[in-house]
């Protein structure tokens, strides 16, 4: 049987998941604020959607559940100013 090291252990951990997948979500605002068009937007949707599965997995899974709020919370900030993003490309 192979033995799974520390980082192996961590990167499949739901809350390591979930924190990795809000960071990408970020990164991905990011882009789209300096770039913003309607692929890269929809990109970023679907990483969003990705972030709130990883989120019910790390509420499943139930440890480290300080973490998984702080990074719900930050999705819900990343989701409006995405919002406010679309908006502004829609006025365009």
């Amino acid at each position: 049987m192979a033995k799974h090291s520390e980082t192996s252990w961590k990167q499949d951990h739901p809350s390591t998941l979930f924190s990795n997948s809000v960071q990408k979500a970020d990164r991905m605002l990011k882009q789209v604020k300096s770039h913003p068009e309607e692929i890269a937007i929809e990109h970023t949707f679907n990483q969003i959607e990705h972030a709130e599965n990883a989120r019910l997995n790390a509420e499943q899974y139930g440890e480290n559940l300080d973490t998984v709020q702080q990074n719900k919370e930050y999705l819900e900030l990343i989701k409006q100013q995405l919002h406010e993003v679309q908006e502004k490309v829609k006025k365009q």
